[in-house]
């Protein structure tokens, strides 16, 4: 009988990183760009048969040689995945998958979260995370009847988001803000939340939620088994839609208000697919036109730009005070020298 052995594959071992490549590719599998931990399985002359990924709380790149598949080999993958996981902190994780392997993660104690057709299943390992989420939504009075949600990320806060937030506000009963609590930017999460609080504190019809691992984090970002990313984008923004209908139910929004992208090709594909979509599940989709001062769209991207250039003096005008303020503080100054080390600003 064959034994089998699970390794890490570490980053500098070029030879077995590209054994994994070969793997994937063999099993019709992208690597996902997002990775921090890979393992392989090997067979008793060293052969590389099988390997696995994670990034952050997720599970990723899961892919068995198919002249071994049927020995339970994918189950000692996850079993080693989810035991790396624990290890390192991580008890809440995340998967998604294609329907036809539900199933086996199902057995492994993963429970459905939401899919997209027959395309892809996202999963998680708490049999009530999703709905406890869900129970722990601020409501609102049951009063009112027009209720709208904005969701975003504002890295940093700029006039523009507060444009799209004031017009949101001005046409509801009560607005659900949406903060994408993911820490992927180069303003952390506390930094974020911090500013749109301040940079909103005059309405008095918001409720702010944070979005959790549930709305458009890595957790929600298939790519690994999608054949291009055009298809990637659209089928993370048909899970997100997914998810977000749900959260809509729960807190009976009526409408979602979404800024005009004439830049990022990712948000423009999610606003396509919002306005087509979101419509069948009785919620209204409104594009705001984007936010401009002297005839220059203001954008996330923009002030980032301006910060790296040393051009801190231009963003005055762009943001609100309390932003602006914030950037002269000595947690700003931080972010600042990072933005101004950082290889890329301009994204998503």
């Amino acid at each position: 009988m064959t034994e089998y052995s699970v390794s890490t594959i570490y980053a500098s071992d070029k030879i077995a990183q590209e054994e994994v490549n070969r793997l994937l590719k063999q099993e019709g599998i992208r690597r996902d760009d997002n990775l921090d931990y890979t393992c392989g399985i090997y067979d008793s002359n060293n052969k590389l048969v099988g390997t696995g990924s994670c990034f952050k709380s997720t599970l990723r790149c899961l892919a068995i040689d198919k002249e071994y598949q049927g020995e339970g080999l994918m189950n000692l993958l996850v079993t080693h995945l989810i035991d790396y996981q624990q290890g390192r902190g991580n008890a809440h994780l995340f998967v998604y998958t294609k329907t036809e392997s539900v199933r086996f993660f199902t057995d492994l104690g993963f429970f459905e979260i939401a899919r997209v057709g027959e395309t892809l299943v996202f999963m998680e390992n708490r049999p009530n995370g999703f709905r406890k989420y869900l129970n722990n939504l601020e409501k609102g009075s049951a009063q009112h009847s027009n209720i709208a949600s904005v969701v975003i990320n504002a890295n940093p806060f700029t006039l523009g988001h507060r444009h799209l937030i004031e017009e949101a506000s001005r046409s509801s009963d009560l607005l659900h803000l949406f903060m994408v609590s993911e820490d992927a930017s180069l303003f952390p999460f506390s930094v974020r939340k911090k500013l749109i609080q301040e940079g909103t504190a005059d309405f008095s019809n918001i409720i702010y939620h944070e979005t959790g691992p549930y709305m458009i984090s890595t957790s929600t970002f298939p790519s690994y088994f999608l054949k291009d990313d055009q298809t990637v984008i659209e089928t993370q923004a048909l899970l997100d839609i997914e998810i977000f209908t749900k959260i809509a139910e729960e807190l009976a929004i009526t409408s979602r208000f979404v800024g005009e992208e004439p830049f990022s090709t990712v948000t423009n594909i999610y606003n396509t697919v919002m306005k087509n979509r979101l419509p069948f599940s009785g919620i209204s989709c409104f594009e705001i036109p984007r936010f401009t001062i002297d005839g220059e769209i203001i954008s996330a991207s923009k002030i980032r730009q301006l910060i790296q250039r040393d051009q801190l003096n231009l963003v005055k005008e762009l943001v609100p005070s309390s932003t602006f303020e914030f950037l002269h503080s000595a947690e700003g100054k931080e972010i600042i020298a990072r933005i101004r080390d950082s290889d890329n600003v301009i994204h998503y």
